[in-house]
Parts: C-alpha cells; structure tokens; sequence
C-alpha cells in the first residue's frame, strides 16, 4: 500500500462515524457518570494507549474546565497485569481486574483493532456478567466481540493504524459531547 492509498482508505473510514452513535455513546457515559459509574477501558498494545487517553480525557479535561471525571485503564498496573498473567493467564488480566472493580453503573470499553483478543473478550464479558454497559471499538468485521458487547464502534478498514486513528478520532468526539451533555450545551 502505498500512501495515496492509506489517506483514501483513513478519510473514507473516518466519513462512516456516524454522530447518532457518538451522541447515543456520550450520553450513556454521561448516564453512567451521573449515576456513580465511571469510564474503565483496556486494550493491548495502541489499543492500550487509546485507553488510558480515553481516561486521560475524563480525569484531566478535553476541550473546557470541569471537574475530573472518574475513569480508570486496566492497563495501567503493571504489577497486576504480571502477577494475573503469571498466575493464570494473559486471557485473565482484564476479566480479573473488572471482575474486582467494575459495577452496574459503569461504561466499560474495550478496545480491539481485531475484535478478537481473548483478554478483551474476557474482560467485556466479565463486564456484562457485572452489569455494566459496555462499548467494544474495533476494525470493520468486529471480529467476536461484536457478538457480545452492548454495542460495537466499528471502523470501515482492516488496517491497523487507520483503525486506531478513527479510534482516536471517536474518543475525542465522545469527550467533546460529553462534555456538552454535562454542561447542558
């Protein structure tokens, strides 16, 4: 592939957002929020760095001052992610953690370009068990994950890094109304 190629296939992946379901996903955190839930998101790899910007947003602030929001990556402790790997095995180290610290109020996202990395499976299904909401943000085929989780933000490309930029790119457009919702804009 070229790059002529990558710009086509990001800008046409970036048009299939659809802002009915960033605005339905803005205002089920911001439900989940209101009600003494808060954002617990995980992921691997890039996958893993979108969560913890997705937190990022919600602790610090995104485009105006508020008040920090509760938010939480799974992939932050690395102590946790080692002893549960060690101990059982890496399927277990999100399934774990949600299991101890996720409830029926919480928006839970997990984060696979694929859909089909076993611990983010674990862990959305751990999530469903619990009672919480939960978002799974993959590539175009959704892989297994959009079987099981309440609802799937697909992008329209089986390329990696377009993925993760649309990932990116739908995170910030759920802050921002977030942010909107709260502030009753």
């Amino acid at each position: 592939m070229n790059l002529n190629e990558y710009l086509r296939v990001g800008s046409e992946a970036r048009l299939k957002v659809v802002p009915a379901e960033i605005d339905f996903l803005a205002q089920k955190l911001a439900d989940s929020i209101s009600a003494g839930g808060k954002l617990v998101a995980f992921g691997n790899g890039g996958s893993a760095a979108d969560s913890q910007h997705f937190v990022a947003e919600l602790t610090g602030r995104f485009l105006q001052e508020r008040e920090p929001l509760p938010a939480i990556a799974l992939t932050t402790n690395t102590s946790a992610l080692t002893a549960i790997g060690n101990d059982y095995a890496y399927d277990e180290v999100f399934s774990r953690q949600v299991r101890s610290l996720v409830g029926k109020n919480d928006f839970v996202t997990g984060i696979s370009t694929s859909g089909n990395s076993a611990n983010v499976i674990k862990g959305i299904e751990a999530a469903k068990a619990k009672g919480a909401f939960t978002l799974a943000m993959t590539g175009s085929k959704g892989g297994k994950l959009l079987g099981i989780a309440d609802r799937t933000l697909r992008v329209e490309s089986d390329m990696t890094p377009i993925i993760q930029e649309i990932h990116i790119a739908a995170i910030h457009m759920i802050c921002m109304r977030l942010d909107q919702i709260l502030n009753k804009e």
